[in-house]
């Protein structure tokens, strides 16, 4: 996934930035089904990860109160799951809103400057 959406974001970026002429409302459509794709792999993956956590505090909390030694490796084994989760979904959420702003770079003629950077000039 992060191969394929890192490669998808690179075309966009190049298709934006090189001044060449593209057809602007498939190109938006088919942008827009994209982020569609990818807000529902972000969801799915927050999904997970809140469950790994989850599942990471209930054994820890088994382990702090038992002391049993297979409830320390279910704890490890959890957390060696869950920060390579993080870290995947850290790179989603982000990739997510660069498409967002790709799509708004798209749409500047009917949007207000000050709106598509998220600043203020007054």
């Amino acid at each position: 996934m992060r191969k394929y959406l890192t490669a998808y974001l690179a075309c966009i970026d190049d298709i934006i930035n090189s001044g060449q002429a593209y057809d602007e409302e498939k190109l938006k459509e088919e942008h827009l089904r994209q982020i569609q794709f990818m807000q529902h792999e972000r969801l799915i993956h927050l999904i997970v990860t809140v469950l790994f956590a989850v599942l990471l505090f209930i054994s820890l909390g088994i382990l702090v109160s038992t002391g049993e030694f297979a409830f320390l490796i279910l704890t490890l084994m959890l957390l060696i799951l869950l920060i390579p989760y993080i870290f995947h979904y850290y790179f989603l959420e982000n990739s997510v809103q660069k498409m967002y702003r790709q799509f708004n770079s798209m749409n500047r003629s009917s949007i207000p400057e000050n709106c598509i950077n998220g600043v203020n000039k007054e």
